[in-house]
């Protein structure tokens, strides 16, 4: 869940709370007067974020997705290491 401060508090233990984002992944929200709220949250989930939204945006790409991941919950594949993928669709590295 995320923590909520006010714009003072954050200006007082801004360096805090940014460790907090980054070190612990946790998100936080300013609360401001004006009740336009932000959030602060780690670059890194940030960019996961929005990566899985663009994956997800493409209804047949989800449906792919959603499908192959109802696939591994129930056991049905086999397991593959990153050379063994990259073998198998043509991406091996060339030496």
């Amino acid at each position: 869940m995320a923590v909520e401060t006010t714009y003072s508090k954050l200006r007082e233990e801004l360096a805090s709370f940014l460790d907090r984002v980054s070190d612990d992944r946790e998100v936080v929200v300013v609360k401001r007067r004006n009740g336009k709220n932000v959030a602060l949250i780690d670059a890194d989930e940030l960019s996961s974020l929005v990566e899985t939204a663009y994956l997800l945006s493409s209804p047949r790409n989800a449906e792919r997705l959603l499908s192959a991941l109802r696939r591994s919950e129930r056991g049905e594949g086999k397991p593959q290491t990153l050379d063994q993928l990259r073998r198998e669709i043509g991406l091996a590295e060339k030496r």
